[in-house]
């Protein structure tokens, strides 16, 4: 009876021994699974924002007047009387935003991130108030590398060092502004970091002849590139630190792919085209943080950079073959210099912002004075602007207020290489109110 038993117990141990190493793999790797799934997580924030501004004459701007380029130029009436000159006022909160920030288990070696962001100031004035896509990219950290695929920031909107004004505009068209989906990798060698990247365009497009679209780029089979070189010092403890860089951009696109050949408004023939213009640009740009300011400065030069909102673009140079129709082009450039101040006080700060543009015309002169010409604003000859401001914090609240006065002076001719000339200035106060309430 008790070999029996013994024998009986022995076979049971062995059945709750293999049960128990059979489970070994499947508990090691439903640990691992739940150690990876709360690695994952996402984080909102955001804020909730309100703008009421006034405007003391007619402006060119996006979004019901929010985004503001610059003010409209003379229109006279029958009698001379300046039609744009009539203010203007909106109370908006379509800048309101929500940020989700996601992380997650470690890959290839390196740690992950990503980010999603949006608003509600929609692509065209037809979609205002709904949410939109702002930013939607995935990093890869490694110790000295960086590596970051979506959309994100155009890189000569430089992270590291922007203007500070309360307006969205972000002193745009002296600033670049645009986001693009992009592949871009940052190599850091102590205080430097090279950043070389390839862009697409999506909600930010060249212009042409079919208007602003990404075809144009799409269709050159070339990215956008950029290439950066950033220096970077900091002292945490004394609240100071130094960062200065340069860069370069280039891309080129395709104005049309084929071209028609029109007799007495009648479509004649259709030839296929081999046409392309180019576009070097270049910055240059210096912050330096000190325990009670903080300077900003930055200098551009560029050529068809309409995409990230500059007044610039490209002409017809020639036709090149009269039977087909294929034409040569060349880019618009133009010069920008801007700097911005403000103090660094938690609860006030005051800042200031000014800026200059000058239109240099066509990078080759023209056939003809009246060949097309693509763009945007390029009959601005130059532009100035300054923009005072004071914000107030308290906890999670901020109020902001700016006076932004741009003047624009806008030539009624020009020369082959389009610099335009026989200027007449305009100018425009804007006072802009803010509210924030941060998330």
């Amino acid at each position: 009876m008790i070999e029996i038993l013994t024998n009986s117990n022995i076979n049971t141990m062995k059945k709750i021994l293999f049960i128990v190493l059979a489970m070994v793999p499947s508990i090691a790797i439903n640990a691992q699974d739940k150690q990876e799934e709360k690695k994952i997580g996402i984080y909102f924030s955001g804020y909730v924002k309100s703008d009421f501004f006034y405007d003391s004459r007619q402006t060119y701007a996006a979004r019901e007047g929010h985004f503001l380029f610059w003010p409209d130029a003379k229109d006279p009436d029958a009698n001379e009387e300046d039609i744009n000159a009539r203010g203007s006022f909106n109370f908006l909160s379509v800048q309101s935003r929500l940020t989700g920030k996601i992380t997650g288990p470690d890959a290839f070696g390196a740690k992950t991130s990503g980010t999603i962001e949006g608003d509600f100031f929609a692509q065209v004035n037809d979609n205002i108030n709904l949410f939109r896509l702002r930013h939607a990219f995935i990093k890869f950290n490694w110790s000295t590398t960086e590596l970051l695929t979506g959309q994100y920031w155009n890189p000569l909107f430089v992270t590291d060092c922007f203007p500070g004004t309360v307006s969205f505009n972000t002193g745009t068209p002296l600033q670049s502004f645009a986001r693009n989906p992009q592949i871009r990798l940052t190599q850091s060698f102590g205080d430097f970091k090279v950043i070389l990247a390839a862009l697409s365009q999506r909600d930010y497009a060249s212009r042409g002849e079919l208007g602003a679209t990404s075809d144009y780029l799409r269709n050159s089979s070339s990215p956008d590139m950029h290439l950066q070189v950033h220096y970077s010092v900091s002292n945490d403890e004394a609240g100071t630190g130094f960062t200065a860089g340069a860069g370069m951009a280039y891309k080129i696109i395709i104005p049309r792919l084929s071209s028609d050949v029109i007799v007495n408004d009648t479509l004649i023939y259709t030839y296929k085209v081999d046409e392309k213009v180019g576009g070097l640009t270049a910055i240059a740009f210096m912050k330096l943080k000190l325990k009670p300011v903080t300077i900003k400065l930055q200098g551009r030069y560029g050529e068809n950079i309409a995409d990230v909102l500059s007044i610039s673009g490209f002409a017809v140079k020639e036709v090149t073959d009269n039977v087909t129709g294929e034409r040569s082009y060349t880019p618009l450039k133009n010069i920008t210099f801007w700097g911005d101040i403000h103090t660094n006080g938690k609860k006030i700060q005051v800042g200031l912002f000014g800026g200059y543009m000058k239109n240099l015309g066509t990078k080759e002169a023209m056939s003809s004075t009246t060949n097309p010409i693509y763009g945007f604003g390029y009959n601005i000859e130059s532009l100035f602007r300054i923009s005072p401001r004071v914000l107030w914090n308290y906890n999670k609240v901020r109020m902001a207020l700016e006076l932004e006065l741009t003047a624009a002076s806008f030539g009624s001719d020009h020369d082959v290489n389009y610099v335009p000339s026989t200027t007449s200035t305009v100018v425009n106060l804007r006072t802009l109110y803010s509210v924030y309430y941060f998330f």
